[in-house]
């Protein structure tokens, strides 16, 4: 009889443990409630251009809220706010610092102050979003008045020449609906919308838009254990030129990326009760050659990454 007995407390020991270990990791936001995180990155590009070592050294510090306003069986509608945008960066010596807290100044000379014009005004409007249990992006309900918004006034920009070009170029790229698509899918897009044990893997492919480029990202997850309401995860994530990506263009040149290619490392903690992220803390290299095509001329520009970034939950 004792023997039975412990077989039993043996068994539904075993249950427990695995029970911890197994869970459903999928988006549940209570209706109406803001979850707020934060985002910091560090980034240091090193590029050769004609035999001579250029460095650029940027830093960024994001905050974004989500609010679930309604949901379906298939997808839920969040409203989701870039509250802060800030980038700092330096460029053998030449620092250019960007603030959606400014309100900047479309008609300025200054890059600076025009791109802080545009990073205000995407803080101050909302993204409607069609977002499945999983986290990713179906739809930007109002994306083209959104763009609208923005992009209000810009035929006045006072910037002349390749920079006046590279400049909208680059406000084009920043509030394109791909664009914005990614900066939201950083803060949900991991999940694997079902039940999952510890040791399963997963996998999330996204196409994106950065910086200009057309990269496709595969993430393998893979779900260390369970501590309470903290889902343990590590990822990995193989980066690379998406298949006939069309090149950038920038001040009258036009560069493609074709062998660029990368790999980033990161630990997750997910919130098993909503499945937000707690944190996540990533290391990420990315290198491979520009080609650089402008007024009958061409260059080869070897080009090579490093950067980390973290994500925290804010109270």
């Amino acid at each position: 009889m004792k023997k039975i007995l412990l077989s039993c407390v043996a068994v539904l020991f075993c249950i427990s443990i695995m029970a911890q270990n197994s869970v459903n990791l999928k988006m549940n936001l209570e209706k109406n409630k803001v979850y707020r995180f934060s985002s910091a990155s560090e980034q240091t590009i090193t590029q050769t251009v004609n035999g001579n070592q250029q460095t650029i050294d940027s830093k960024t510090n994001n905050t974004v809220s989500i609010k679930m306003i309604d949901a379906t069986a298939d997808f839920m509608i969040t409203e989701v706010r870039f509250d802060t945008l800030i980038t700092n960066t330096n460029s053998m010596g030449k620092t250019v610092n960007i603030s959606s807290v400014s309100e900047g100044n479309i008609k300025s000379t200054e890059t600076a102050d025009v791109m802080s014009c545009i990073m205000n005004r995407l803080s101050k409007n909302a993204l409607y979003i069609k977002m499945d249990f999983t986290g990713k992006v179906l739809e930007i309900v109002n994306s083209k008045m959104l763009s609208d918004v923005i992009m209000k006034d810009t035929s006045s920009i006072a910037l002349t020449g390749p920079m006046a070009s590279a400049v909208k170029t680059q406000i084009i790229n920043l509030i394109s609906d791909k664009t914005l698509k990614t900066m939201v899918e950083t803060f949900t897009y991991y999940l694997p919308g079902k039940q999952v044990s510890a040791g399963d893997n997963w996998n999330v492919t996204l196409n994106t838009n950065s910086g200009g480029m057309t990269l496709d990202i595969i993430t393998s997850y893979h779900l260390d254990g369970v501590n309470g309401d903290a889902a343990n995860i590590t990822a990995e994530s193989n980066i690379k030129a998406a298949e006939n990506a069309a090149p950038m263009e920038s001040g009258g040149a036009k560069i493609t990326y074709d062998d660029i290619k990368g790999l980033s490392k990161s630990n997750m903690v997910i919130d098993i009760r909503t499945g937000l992220l707690v944190e996540d803390k990533a290391k990420t290299h990315i290198a491979g050659t520009l080609g650089v095509s402008v007024q009958g001329m061409s260059m080869q520009i070897p080009m090579d990454i490093n950067g980390t970034s973290k994500v925290i939950a804010l109270q």
